[in-house]
């Protein structure tokens, strides 16, 4: 009976698992992730600062009042739209970290690679990043300030990873390690050094040295 009775629990589940969003909210992700196509597509090909949301409801064939009723704003429209493909690269970052190389410098030093060369292959991030260095996007301010949650997001996952390697280590000397990090690496991206690997090599021993 108890067998018979986790069965049909189990089948209950799988049934819930499955069952498809209401048409309005299917529609409502559909077209959200339309307009935030549509807009990353628009800031490749000519930066962001060139984006209206008529241009990006046009071309994700929905209304402008769809779009001010779904993001606020352009500015809505910019966070939404960098959470989502710095969430997607966060997620690449994780994968170079866990489980990594059993050395914590090594590992350390190929989530950072990953950084400086992926985001130059990124059209989103790179586009940017190369705006930035010409003092003329306004997605920037989300990549680098300290209250936004993708910075947030970034030191969370690196202050996780610390965590695990130093269990012995102060939790304010992980922040500190972390923040370092992050900062370092943001600095990096807007002016790089000649060689990414040399660049990732320094950077993942000045963090380290913080917790020695």
């Amino acid at each position: 009976m108890a067998a018979h009775t986790n069965k049909t629990e189990t089948a209950g589940r799988d049934a819930r698992a499955v069952v498809p969003d209401p048409p309005r909210v299917a529609w409502r992700k559909h077209m959200r992730q339309r307009v935030l196509d549509a807009a990353r597509d628009l800031a490749c090909a000519a930066g962001w600062d060139q984006v209206s949301l008529s241009a990006v409801a046009a071309a994700a064939e929905v209304s402008r009042p769809s779009v001010y009723k779904e993001f606020g704003n352009r500015a809505g429209l910019g966070r939404a739209l960098v959470v989502r493909e710095t969430r997607e690269f966060l997620e690449s970052v994780a994968q170079a970290l866990y489980p990594g190389f059993p050395d914590t410098r090594a590992s350390l030093e190929a989530a950072v690679f990953f950084v400086l060369t992926e985001a130059d292959r990124n059209p989103l991030i790179r586009a940017v990043v190369m705006a930035a260095r010409e003092g003329s996007d306004s997605l920037l301010p989300y990549l680098t300030a300290r209250a936004d949650p993708i910075f947030e997001a970034a030191q969370g996952l690196l202050r996780a990873w610390l965590a695990e390697r130093f269990p012995e280590r102060d939790e304010e000397l992980i922040d500190m390690a972390a923040d370092i990090a992050v900062r370092m690496t943001i600095s990096h991206l807007l002016l790089p050094g000649a060689d990414p690997q040399l660049t990732a090599k320094r950077l993942s021993l000045a963090v380290l040295k913080v917790l020695q």
